[in-house]
């Protein structure tokens, strides 16, 4: 476990590092956007972009990995919203409850943390999570949220192209026509990506934290703990055991999925959930106060949660 702990500690540190010096005053306030402009479309485009052109394009698409993904992302939705809307909570709210319950913080977390503890190799399930969730879960829960007014094809369209516009899939996308064309990036250029790159596993992990402590700070009432709790849990213990299920089913039936993809695609789902989504809830006027709480308490206890999934599977870092 000390091993597991050495690896996954840093990642948490500098989530906390980042919250404790935007709570201080340390780092403004004004410059968390420029923090998550920097991740968001230099630093994290160029890993991804990288990984991309190091993993063959038929992992990038693999089918058993998005099928079996998404859905255990849809049915993490689905109960989501039941449990919400039983528990008196309006639609939009239950949308964006079920998307902070089924997409996890991959992107600025996931990638490094995973990579770091399995391997490269790991880059490839995680990433096919990356697209799952860009495109098929955050659109059909937004689309969820603005369908009030019945106009669901419409709302869906409108996050569909929104998830176009994300920059992430894209820098994917790049990097897997770079691989199968065989393109050689010039010297220099290679370089400066690869700079960018190593800086957004550090950045990104800060950024999380500054932006966990905007969305405590905007904070303006209290939320009962019944509101959020059973989120969080669907979120840091259902959610990966569903997707551990739904793969040794996979397993059983001779599909062509492995143990190794299968522990790279339960730990993706293991992670917390995904920090951006609060700014999603403040965008459609959503009960951000109640999306904040689960983000919030998700990354803290996914440290052990998370540790200990690496842990039961086996996973040994460096290994």
């Amino acid at each position: 476990m000390q091993a597991i702990f050495e690896v996954t500690f840093p990642f948490f540190a500098l989530v906390l590092c980042g919250y404790l010096a935007a709570r201080r005053g340390v780092l403004p306030e004004a410059a968390i956007p420029g923090l998550n402009i920097f991740v968001l479309f230099f630093a994290l485009p160029c890993m991804l972009f990288r990984f991309g052109a190091s993993t063959p394009f038929a992992e990038l698409v693999n089918p058993v990995w998005l099928g079996l993904y998404i859905a255990c992302a849809l049915l993490i939705v689905f109960v989501t919203v039941a449990q919400s809307l039983a528990s008196g909570v309006n639609l939009k709210d239950s949308a964006f409850g079920a998307l902070v319950a089924a997409f996890p913080n991959t992107g600025f977390m996931g990638v490094p943390l995973i990579v770091a503890l399995m391997g490269e190799r790991a880059a490839g399930p995680v990433i096919v999570t990356i697209l799952a969730d860009l495109f098929v879960t955050s659109s059909i829960c937004l689309a969820l949220a603005q369908s009030g007014g019945g106009h669901w094809r419409e709302s869906l369209g409108k996050a569909l192209r929104g998830a176009l516009s994300n920059p992430l899939p894209w820098s994917i996308a790049a990097g897997a026509a770079v691989s199968l064309m065989q393109i050689g990036l010039p010297g220099p250029v290679d370089r400066m990506i690869g700079m960018l790159g190593n800086a957004a596993s550090p950045v990104a992990l800060f950024t999380i934290g500054a932006v966990l402590w905007r969305s405590q700070k905007a904070l303006s009432r209290p939320t009962p703990v019944s509101d959020y709790a059973p989120i969080v849990f669907i979120k840091l213990v259902v959610h990966p055991l569903l997707v551990l299920a739904a793969g040794l089913v996979a397993l059983r039936l001779g599909l062509p999925l492995d143990s190794f993809a299968l522990t790279a695609l339960v730990l993706a789902a293991a992670l917390p959930s995904a920090s951006n989504v609060s700014l999603l809830a403040e965008r459609f006027h959503a009960d951000n106060g109640r999306i904040a709480r689960i983000i919030l308490w998700s990354t803290a206890l996914a440290f052990l949660s998370f540790s200990l999934a690496v842990r039961l599977f086996g996973v040994t870092p460096g290994a």
